[in-house]
């Protein structure tokens, strides 16, 4: 499989936007240290030998007048801090794209973010993006508190603790929710359908969500919930695969519901244990480089079992690779509601200062050269959950993949 990199960079083949979002729960983001020597903290960073940052028609004079002026007449001398105005600055940079993947963080930020890279996480187990400058929710995660409170994907969340999220960054709305466990926050949601929005309590807890999850069915048929693309989902999906092939079964369902992504490598090593060796799986388009095609990594295991992959709108990224490959190839059914739509690649550069950038620098598209991006993927097969399906908790999709196997 060819892999991304970039001198001096974290190679970006393994994040491939690793959530569509920033988890509440953590990030699952490294970060590499500073990008290569510099003058001082805010010197422009190399790559290679060529600066990143092209030559354009923009006059900078007015940015250092702005500056000037600000310095020399400013009425409160005590909040003039130069840091604080260069992070500012680059902050509304990197907005000025209104790319809800692309973020700055200062040091604090980063810290923050990088401290829940180990250890238990904290919060309340949701997923969020920015869409049209409004918080959104892209995913409460299985069995989390935010699911159990009742957040749906979709959520607008219009208020955290009486404070409007649409005056936050992302990063700030994220740092206000998360939280220690057995706190409260409450949050003001705008739903689709509802006239008025409305006050949720949720208790934060410790987030602990199972990569994948196996379910031995009757009729010969398994289930198996892939939850995230993380680094333990390869090894827990291959064994539950090993197991499964001791006895094979009549039929497979993979279900990527609720999945918001994760690692562009281990959606690939997924694939792999359902397709034939080498097949093309999904193709990286970055700009100024040749396209890549990335292939299955010859591990192919269950190749002829029937196989229905669930998916529905918190189904995003690395879930929307796989399903899409499945769907190109015509190796299984896609069953379920339209997907999320998250097509791009993001990269994570960090600074001497502790700041750093997350970044989009790519698309990805199916095999069949389609991009998904703010669009998602259509299923062969549409079922909605209704109403009555979730108060009498009725996974109707699930049963309607039990019974399209049993029918084949």
């Amino acid at each position: 499989m060819p892999v991304y990199s970039a001198p001096n960079k974290t190679p970006f083949a393994k994040y491939i936007s690793v959530a569509v979002l920033f988890f509440i729960v953590g990030w699952q983001l490294s970060y590499n240290g500073f990008l290569g020597e510099s003058k001082n903290k805010f010197d422009k960073v190399s790559n290679d030998d060529s600066e990143i940052v092209e030559e354009s028609d923009v006059d900078m004079d007015l940015f250092w007048l702005v500056w000037s002026e600000l310095e020399e007449k400013y009425v409160d001398v005590d909040v003039i801090q130069d840091e604080s105005m260069v992070y500012g600055a680059i902050e509304g940079m990197v907005n000025a794209l209104d790319d809800p993947y692309t973020v700055f963080m200062t040091p604090e930020q980063s810290e923050q973010f990088s401290s829940n890279l180990e250890g238990t996480l904290e919060g309340i187990g949701a997923e969020l993006t920015v869409e049209d400058k409004q918080l959104v929710v892209v995913s409460p995660l299985r069995k989390s508190p935010a699911e159990k409170a009742g957040l749906l994907s979709r959520d607008i969340i219009y208020k955290i603790e009486g404070e409007l999220a649409s005056k936050m960054t992302l990063v700030e709305a994220v740092m206000k929710i998360r939280g220690e466990k057995g706190t409260t926050v409450v949050l003001t949601i705008i739903r689709d359908g509802l006239d008025e929005p409305f006050d949720v309590s949720i208790v934060r807890d410790s987030i602990d969500i199972e990569s994948v999850t196996v379910e031995q069915l009757d009729n010969e048929i398994v289930y198996l919930s892939v939850n995230q693309f993380n680094d333990k989902t390869n090894d827990e999906f291959g064994k539950a695969i090993s197991e499964l092939i001791l006895n094979e079964p009549k039929g497979l369902i993979v279900d990527l519901r609720f999945n918001g992504g994760g690692y562009l490598d281990i959606a690939v090593e997924l694939l792999s244990y359902l397709l034939p060796s080498d097949t093309h799986v999904v193709t990286i388009r970055e700009r100024g480089k040749e396209e890549e095609k990335l292939l299955s990594n010859g591990n192919p295991k269950l190749l002829n079992v029937p196989l229905v992959v669930i998916v529905n709108d918190s189904s995003a990224s690395a879930s929307e690779i796989v399903a899409g490959a499945i769907q190109d190839i015509k190796r299984g059914i896609v069953m379920g509601v339209q997907s999320y739509g998250k097509g791009s690649v993001q990269e994570v550069e960090s600074f001497n200062d502790g700041s750093s950038l997350r970044m989009t620098i790519a698309k990805w598209y199916t095999p069949n050269d389609r991009s998904i991006d703010k669009v998602g993927l259509t299923p062969d097969i549409i079922v909605e959950i209704t109403d009555d399906d979730i108060e009498n908790e009725y996974d109707r999709q699930k049963q309607e993949a039990i019974e399209y196997l049993e029918n084949l």
